[in-house]
């Protein structure tokens, strides 16, 4: 019945509005406009009806609306008695234009007053997510209703200015209902008093149209609209929900609402859709707007991130304090420790700008009126006003408190309370703490309930436990007398320590090793009862030396010991191990030389030496040359043993004095120590080179041992690290010279370490950022010039130093795996580009591919060729792999068979360069190839030298009896070509012909 009662104002002010808005457009106009002025009065008379039935918090705000539906209809009757003096239509601008421009301050202000409560709920970046819907409002408003008008030359100013300021008033109403609508949700009084806003805007929007373009009186779709208008505001004021408005509302955060995101989302991809609008029609005028408008709302986007970043931020850190406060109370040894880690977390979570009390009660017997509840059993409370408690309430006026109990079961009665969390502070802090103080309420209680139980477990077990502990203990307990150290007790244990020789009644010295028993004699006279010191006694028990650590405690001023306690473990074992862990700490496993940490520390120590005594020291940094070859070819256990016969072979070379260390891998280094002079240095790096250039044998095999040697000394460098450094620069100055041989530092080795280093860090990232390209220079038939083939050579496109040629960066990728992605990335574009060339297999040209060892080695290789292939569509005979003679020489099985492998899949192998490495021509009678290229080395000196023409058609009719093609590589005179066709070659390539060309080029070139 009450709810009738209720609801009974809104029913009948339903009916007359139905009644009202048919009579308006039904009876003649006059009437009509009595009509509705009628409408407009009642519609401010069910407001006020409204606020005295609902009795809101605050009924200031529904009366200003009021008063503004108000004035709106004064102004409606002023413009129709101007109408009716004037004859066709009011004058516009006009003195109605006061009244309906007056209305909007009060309803700004009611619609403010409404929103109040949500400025005080906490719903993270309200403003701007309004601020971003106004916006995107705000741009249609202008481009559809003001632009327009604004900029109509046949406007007075006032009128541009009225034009502008009806939307302006309509979208601040509709932007502070909106902001209703972000805090309260769809609810029936918020959807109404949207209505409302939404017919206020339509209707100005026609009215200020209309009275441009001179019609006279309000056009329906106007007069519909105030009708929404007036009929929307005045059901919200007497639905029963309009009260909910004016009260504080808990809200939670919108963050993750999909009609809040999906407002946001369209009010920001607005600009967009209007340009693309405008656009469509061919003409964009309002660019500039739109382009602000899109700035505006991507600096409120920047503030709301900013905003969700702070949020997640404080999230976050309270996450971690209560996780924090958990570990601590996890640990908490006794009670002060469970209250200081409640007090200081929640000190912590509660820290800011916002005055706080922090309370943590252990329940003890006392503080009775706190531990009573005062609210339902189980559930923590934000309670008004200070708590009255015998502990005292807080200092100054009653503030919100948060109580939380200690409790184990949450369900149970408050007689279980172990405590209580009391946290007084503003209403908005508490709602944000309380569910972290839950957490930590129910960890306090937990820590409190386990020293409970460890205290009663220890009272009731301690003397049980220790009985237990000294018969059961590993370590060895005596008894001695103060006085002749006699033996009066020993522990059971005793037995594992002296055997069947029972140390009772016996001199402890006695069964003390005669080299430790000053040490115990010491030990035992300066016993004292607190921080005993131990030390290590050797035992000489059942004919066994056992290592024992020993501690002496006096506690004869006890009356249950009467005497020194002394304790002895075994650690015979853990001294072993421990000596052995120092020797390894220091030494290299495999080799048993220094490791790079004792070498540093003797390095150090020798630098100081040299600078004292001014005699110079020197660094060695040697590196075996292609060791990763034996690694790949013999394996890692033949690798092993040739670094410990290297190792060996230095320390028989080196002088006494002098230290060789293994530093990782296959990288040595050596310290030479008081040489005379710099030339002795350099003598013992000339004659390290000498005695590992000797070949190792292993397995009857010889073995190469050749290492590069960069040498540093301490005249040219002021500490270790600054001789390491030098030395290193210098080896990789040696190798780049050749291998197998020593080079002194000097200051011009450091730039070319650097540039180096560089590249080799650049060139990881050429082929991911597309730098490196490649370029097929053609392999010709010699007798007709006709096009048989091409080959990639892969190029680097440099940032800064432009095109750079193989030669400048494959041998950097050779010493990392950069090699590999290369050789890689190599392989498939060649295959891609190869399968565009025509399609005529008969005469379609083939790809020539070079490829690393290190390449063929990984595992996979032959699978990876015949993917790309297949990937491709390219048919396996028109792929040929140059591999270099060391490939050969590697004497691998796996390398023969993805060799044959491939080979029978149709894939072609040549040797590149034959004859600039070691060749071995047994070799190339066994394994699976078919072509031989002879290097440009050979082929530009037969024109000028008739033994190098005999020798390279040696190596024709060489290849020719073993069944193998031969392409000569750099062919750059016709009368090379024409020597060569003679000797019977039969294929070539070089500038004679073309010079390497882009895959576009290369494709012009076949159809030339």
């Amino acid at each position: 019945m009450a709810r009738r009662v209720l609801t009974m104002p809104l029913m009948v002010y339903t009916l007359v509005w139905l009644a009202g808005s048919v009579a308006v457009f039904r009876v003649p106009d006059r009437p009509a406009d009595i009509i509705w002025a009628l409408l407009g009065l009642i519609s401010v008379v069910a407001i006020v009806v409204g606020v005295r039935r609902n009795r809101p918090a605050r009924t200031w705000p529904w009366l200003l609306i009021a008063a503004g539906v108000f004035l709106s209809i004064a102004g409606e009757a002023v413009y129709d008695l101007l109408t009716y003096a004037g004859g066709v239509g009011g004058p516009y601008p006009s003195v109605a234009d006061v009244f309906y421009l007056g209305m909007y301050p009060p309803l700004v202000a009611g619609m403010l007053g409404l929103s109040r409560s949500a400025a005080r709920t906490r719903v993270p970046l309200l403003p701007v997510d309004a601020m971003v819907i106004i916006g995107g409002l705000g741009l249609l408003s202008w481009v559809f209703l003001i632009s327009p008008h604004l900029f109509d030359p046949g406007l007075s100013l006032l009128q541009r200015v009225l034009i502008v300021a009806y939307p302006v008033g309509d979208l601040l109403v509709l932007a502070i209902v909106a902001r209703l609508v972000i805090v309260h949700g769809f609810s029936p009084v918020v959807v109404l008093l949207c209505i409302g806003a939404v017919g206020l805007l339509v209707a100005d929007t026609a009215y200020g149209t209309e009275q441009l373009h001179g019609h006279g009186q309000a056009s329906w779709p106007a007069r519909v609209a105030w009708l929404v208008c007036y009929g929307g505001w005045a059901t919200a004021a007497l639905h029963p929900s309009m009260a909910a408005l004016t009260r504080p509302a808990r809200v939670v955060s919108a963050e993750v609402c999909i009609g809040r995101q999906t407002s946001l989302l369209a009010a920001c991809l607005l600009p967009q859709a209007l340009l693309v609008f405008e656009a469509a029609r061919g003409r964009v005028p309002h660019t500039a707007a739109i382009v602000v408008a899109a700035g505006i709302t991507a600096l409120l986007f920047a503030i709301r991130l900013s905003g969700l970043l702070a949020d997640h931020r404080r999230h976050t850190d309270r996450t971690e304090i209560v996780r924090a406060a958990s570990v601590r109370l996890a640990s908490a040894r006794d009670v002060p420790a469970v209250r200081a880690a409640l007090q200081d977390a929640v000190e912590r979570l509660a820290a800011g700008n916002t005055p706080h009390t922090v309370q943590v009660i252990i329940n003890d017997g006392g503080h009775h009126d706190v531990l009573t509840p005062r609210h339902p059993p189980g559930e923590p409370i934000v309670a008004s006003g200070a708590l009255q408690t015998d502990i005292g309430p807080p200092a100054g006026p009653a503030t919100p408190a948060l109580l939380c109990p200690l409790r184990l079961d949450e369900s149970g009665h408050a007689d279980a309370d172990l405590g209580k969390l009391i946290l007084r502070s503003s209403r908005r802090q508490l709602e944000v703490l309380q569910a972290p103080m839950q957490t930590l309420a129910a960890a306090a209680a937990q820590a409190l309930e386990r020293l409970t139980l460890t205290a009663e477990i220890t009272r009731r077990d301690s003397e049980q436990y220790f009985r237990a502990l000294v018969q059961n203990a590993a370590d060895v307990i005596l008894i001695v007398e103060p006085a002749s150290w006699r033996v009066r007790y020993a522990s059971p244990s005793a037995a594992c320590l002296f055997g069947p020789v029972t140390p009772l009644d016996r001199p402890l010295l006695d069964l003390v090793a005669p080299e430790s028993r000053d040490t115990a004699r010491d030990q035992l006279s300066s016993a004292t009862v607190d921080t005993p010191q131990p030390s290590d006694w050797v035992m000489a028990g059942d004919g066994a030396r056992i290592q024992a650590e020993a501690v002496c405690q006096d506690l004869s001023s006890e009356p249950a010991v009467a005497g020194i306690v002394v304790t002895l473990r075994d650690v015979t074992e853990q001294r072993r191990l421990q000596r052995r862990l120092t020797y390894l700490a220091y030494h290299d496993s495999l080799t048993g030389l220094a490791n790079r940490v004792a070498f540093r520390s003797r390095l150090q120590q020798a630098t100081e030496q040299a600078r004292r005594s001014g005699l110079p020291a020197g660094v060695l940094f040697l590196d075996l040359d292609d060791f990763k070859i034996v690694n790949d070819t013999l394996g890692h256990e033949t690798g092993d043993r040739l670094l410990r016969d290297v190792a060996k072979r230095l320390s028989a070379t080196l002088r006494p004095h002098d230290t060789a260390a293994r530093l990782g891998g296959d990288e040595f280094a050596v310290l030479i120590q008081g040489a005379p002079d710099i030339s002795s240095i350099e003598a013992a790096a000339q004659h390290l080179v000498a005695a590992l250039d000797r070949p190792f044998t292993l397995d009857g095999r010889p073995l190469p041992g050749r290492a590069s040697i960069g040498v540093s000394c301490t005249a040219d460098a002021t500490n270790a690290t600054e001789l390491l450094r030098q030395a290193d620069l210098a080896l990789y100055a040696a190798k780049a010279e050749g291998k197998g041989r020593w080079r002194r530092y000097d200051a011009s080795l450091g730039a070319h370490a650097v540039q180096r280093m560089r590249l080799r860090s650049e060139l990881e990232r050429a082929a991911t950022d597309g730098q490196l390209f490649l370029e097929y220079q053609p392999i010709v038939r010699l007798a007709d010039a006709v096009t048989v083939g091409f080959e990639a050579l892969v190029r680097w496109n440099h940032p800064t130093r432009g095109r750079l040629g193989p030669a400048e960066f494959i041998d950097i990728a050779e010493e990392s795996d950069t090699i590999l992605a290369i050789g890689t990335w190599v392989l498939r574009q060649a295959v891609d580009t190869a399968a565009t060339w025509h399609t005529n297999t008969r005469t379609a040209p083939y790809v020539s591919v070079n490829v690393s060892v290190r390449q063929f080695h990984a595992e996979g290789f032959a699978d990876a060729v015949q993917q790309a292939l297949a990937d491709a569509a390219l048919p396996a005979d028109r792929l040929m792999l140059e591999i270099t003679e060391s490939l050969l020489l590697a004497d691998d099985e796996q390398v023969w068979h993805d060799l044959g492998q491939l080979r029978r899949t149709g894939v072609r192998m040549a040797i590149d360069d034959f004859g600039t490495g070691y060749s071995a021509l047994n070799y190339l009678r066994h394994m699976p190839l078919d072509v031989l290229k002879l290097d440009r080395v050979f082929i530009s000196t037969i024109t000028t030298s008739s033994q190098q023409a005999d020798f390279v058609a040696g190596i024709i009719k060489l290849a020719e009896t073993m069944h193998l093609e031969v392409v000569a590589e750099g062919i750059e005179q016709p009368r090379e070509r024409d020597l060569l066709r003679a000797a019977g070659c039969r294929y070539g390539q070089g500038y004679l012909y073309s010079k390497p060309l882009t895959a576009e080029h290369a494709r012009r070139w076949q159809t030339r």
